[in-house]
């Protein structure tokens, strides 16, 4: 399961992100600012950070700089800032991507599985997929529908996850 960390000053974009993130089959770990994240990264050593870009204490542009002298796990600047040079300079300073805010959370799933595809392709696959209320575990191969297991022949389990991908293919 790959760890995602949050890392937003805002309490309710924290609390959004990281329950979208945890139903799509991530761990996930939250920071209110600069200084609390580089602090949880060293200790969770993160396979990716969520990074807004202006916050107290230390902001974005100095997390960047301070962590990338320590990682290269990828960065997703998430930003209020428009201006081009605010994107540039966090992009030079070692962030991989950058979301704008108000973003979509399908947006942001797609940026985040795009970075991981460029770092390596099994980040991509999170251990469980989930829909509604149908979870498919990938290693076990079992299905759970309001957390009553659900018993498949292995061609059916390959069709549900074939018809979720599918479905899934716009974000």
């Amino acid at each position: 399961m790959k760890t995602i960390l949050i890392v937003d000053d805002n309490p309710s974009v924290r609390a959004l992100v990281r329950d979208y993130l945890s139903e799509q089959g991530f761990r996930v770990v939250v920071a209110d600012n600069g200084q609390n994240a580089l602090y949880i990264a060293r200790h969770e050593k993160p396979d990716l950070i969520l990074l807004d870009i202006m916050m107290p204490e230390m902001d974005g542009y100095q997390f960047i700089t301070a962590y990338r002298k320590e990682s290269d796990a990828p960065i997703i600047l998430l930003t209020a800032k428009l201006e081009e040079t605010d994107k540039v300079l966090g992009l030079e300073l070692g962030a991989d991507d950058y979301v704008t805010k108000p973003f979509g959370m399908r947006e942001l799933l797609a940026r985040i599985r795009a970075v991981f595809r460029r770092v390596g392709a099994d980040a991509v696959q999170p251990a469980s997929l989930r829909a509604a209320d149908i979870i498919l575990e990938r290693d076990t191969r079992q299905v759970r529908v309001d957390g009553q297991s659900v018993n498949l022949t292995p061609s059916e389990f390959d069709l549900l996850r074939a018809a979720y991908h599918l479905g899934n293919r716009h974000v």
